[in-house]
């Protein structure tokens, strides 16, 4: 799944959305309703994931026939809705599918999910299979509330080899070294930094990238919860400033703020050599090979996780993006039900499921799901995507989807007055602070 289309559904859907459903679901199906001896289980149609997630119910309720899984699949721009609506009415389905952060951490204060920090205490097989970085969005207030499941998404950097092998420059392996190939691109007559900035979340990731490697995992993590004035962090405004230093030496293509990540025309920069790097979701990766020609079959296309900046206390193996999907159960589910998932759990990612993540060109999140790639026509690639969220202490959850909507469109807002430089760190803090809980 694109990066894309987890942004809509973090923004919500708009109200009175017309929903498509596919599975089992039919005309007035709440989905919430069971038989005896069935969950009810929510999640999204649509390529890659539907299929993977069908077989996998398919399997259990064929090894199953006394505690079944009833699949009901929505179409990703009206799946928030019709949670946000099944909730309120106490017609949530047993297992709800979702992104952890902040969207889990509403159900958390409402009271609607369980906590499962016992199961997974008392599972322990289960929970040691899994990169233990994804349990970052799965847990709040030091609580797990969700199953990790499915594929890894971290965020890359992306490089042209052919650009850099042509000026005699290597990859930048600080921010130091970021801010001195700037001036040699540009004298080259190619942008440093491809950029899609009219979308604003392809902006987010630098500062996703700056705050963690400058300060550590406690800057935003004070933000999530809710500390006063934890966006005026020294290492914040420090992270801020860098952020428009890049900007004011011409460090991103120009007219950045004009490109749209949706028509991958960011993307189209890099492999054309008009840009010689670019800082993307790894699933930019299938874009590039889809719509680059030879680009990545010829092997010119570099990738690497963000460098660290001198002197800064975040670890440079630590990443960002999507760590997982979520699975959580509904705490006014049946005693039945709750064994029904919490067994259908214990079923996920076996080595069917694992191999048809990875046809689909994702990393499932499994120990081990490494020696699975080498079959695949992109295992360097995926390889290397394990190695990054498998090698990360912290797999930090995408802002936008870790705030609430009222402060994740703040911040968004915000973020595209920071790189016009309408607005200064200072101000982006204090713009910031005042929706910190929001």
């Amino acid at each position: 799944m694109k990066r894309r289309n987890f942004l809509t559904l973090s923004a919500g859907a708009a109200a009175g959305a017309a929903l498509a459903a596919c599975g089992s679901s039919g005309p007035g199906d709440t989905g919430g309703a069971a038989k005896a001896g069935e969950a009810t289980y929510w999640s999204l149609s649509g390529p890659p994931g539907e299929s993977v997630r069908q077989g996998a119910v398919d399997r259990f309720n064929k090894a199953n026939p006394d505690g079944q899984i009833k699949l009901n699949l929505f179409q990703n721009d009206a799946y928030k809705d019709k949670l946000k609506t099944a909730f309120g009415a106490g017609q949530q389905p047993t297992v709800v599918w979702g992104w952890g952060g902040g969207g889990l951490k509403s159900y958390v204060d409402a009271g609607q999910v369980d906590d499962l920090t016992d199961w997974f205490a008392q599972n322990a097989a289960v929970k040691d299979r899994l990169f233990p970085s994804s349990f970052g969005p799965a847990t709040i207030g030091g609580k797990i509330y969700a199953m990790p499941a499915e594929t890894v998404q971290p965020i890359v950097l992306f490089y042209n080899k052919e650009v850099f092998d042509n000026l005699k420059v290597s990859p930048p392996q600080s921010w130091a070294e970021i801010m001195e190939l700037v001036p040699k691109f540009n004298a080259a007559k190619i942008a440093p930094f491809s950029l899609g900035g009219q979308s604003r979340w392809t902006s987010m990731m630098w500062l996703e990238f700056l705050f963690d490697r400058i300060g550590g995992q406690t800057v935003f993590g004070d933000v999530f919860e809710g500390k006063a004035n934890a966006w005026s962090n020294p290492a914040a405004i420090d992270a801020l400033t860098k952020m428009q230093e890049l900007i004011k030496a011409n460090g991103f293509v120009n007219g950045f703020n004009s490109i749209t990540a949706d028509s991958n025309a960011d993307q189209a920069l890099l492999y054309r050599g008009k840009a010689a790097m670019m800082v993307h979701g790894s699933w930019s990766y299938g874009i590039q090979l889809a719509e680059g020609g030879s680009f990545v079959k010829d092997g010119k296309l570099g990738y690497m996780n963000f460098p660290g900046v001198d002197g800064g206390k975040g670890d440079p193996n630590d990443t960002v993006g999507n760590a997982g999907q979520y699975l959580s159960i509904s705490s006014n589910a049946s005693a039945e039900q709750k064994d029904i998932a919490k067994k259908f759990f214990t079923s996920l990612l076996d080595d069917t499921e694992q191999s048809d993540w990875i046809k689909t060109g994702g990393v499932p999140i499994i120990k081990g799901a490494d020696a699975k790639l080498a079959t695949s026509p992109d295992a360097d690639f995926l390889k290397f995507v394990y190695g990054v969220a498998s090698n990360a202490k912290v797999f930090a959850q995408s802002w936008d989807q870790a705030l609430s909507p009222t402060a994740a469109e703040t911040l968004l807002d915000n973020i595209a007055k920071l790189f016009t430089q309408s607005i200064g760190p200072q101000q982006f803090a204090d713009n910031m602070n005042a929706v910190i809980g929001k």
